[in-house]
């Protein structure tokens, strides 16, 4: 379970505001999959951030019940100069699992042959995709946050990342961060719609995309 407490985000540079989120306090039930939909720039990545702990609150507080993983495929952590068998273990020490079953869970997952062994500055970016997404799917959260990845790699392994994270969602919730209303209904069971800073949620699907598009189509406020 999720809950904002008076929770409120304003940005403040040369003199002007950003309201992300107006002073907010609602409960999300546990183990729903909760589609997050607002236009572009209406700060859905900060609000998942600040679910997750690694963004501060201007006011308030977001209290969280059961596990939580970090954003899902979010590679920014990884130490560059550390193999992902290493950036590996140092996430499964961080999050209290056990190393040796994350790391074979990982290299099995991942694919990326001789290279789970070499520093993950030689990686591309499609590597350290699939090492950042194999990284959270390896450890059973209670809710996942998912800032648009949902599949990664070529055609077989977002398949195979695909069928990885229904099989997850089977037994967890989610906030998930996507603009395609396909995506949006299949993986989830209900929706936060943010617009100009004001959060509402609908327990159906339908119900908050109808929302979203009708804010796409009025003025900007």
């Amino acid at each position: 379970m999720i809950r904002l407490i008076d929770a409120a985000k304003t940005y403040r540079l040369d003199g002007v505001e950003k309201c992300v989120l107006e002073p907010t306090t609602m409960t999300l039930p546990a183990g729903r999959s909760i589609g997050l939909l607002g236009r572009n720039g209406a700060g859905k990545s900060t609000l998942l951030r600040m679910i997750a702990g690694t963004q501060s609150l201007s006011r308030g507080r977001v209290a969280v019940s059961g596990s939580m993983s970090w954003p899902v495929g979010f590679a920014g952590s990884f130490h560059p100069d550390l193999s992902a068998a290493q950036n590996i273990r140092f996430v499964a020490r961080i999050y209290g699992v056990d190393s040796d079953e994350l790391l074979a869970f990982a290299e099995d997952f991942c694919d990326l042959g001789q290279h789970f062994r070499l520093p993950c500055r030689t990686y591309s970016s499609g590597m350290l995709a699939r090492l950042a997404f194999g990284a959270s799917m390896g450890i059973a959260f209670d809710t996942y946050l998912v800032d648009e990845v949902t599949a990664v790699g070529d055609e077989a392994f977002r398949a195979k990342s695909n069928s990885m994270f229904l099989s997850r969602m089977s037994r967890a919730g989610a906030i998930v961060v996507n603009h395609s209303p396909e995506v949006i209904r299949q993986l989830c069971d209900s929706v936060l719609v943010l617009e100009a800073g004001r959060l509402e949620y609908f327990g159906t699907v339908e119900d908050g995309l109808r929302r979203h598009q009708e804010n796409l189509r009025g003025p900007l406020a």
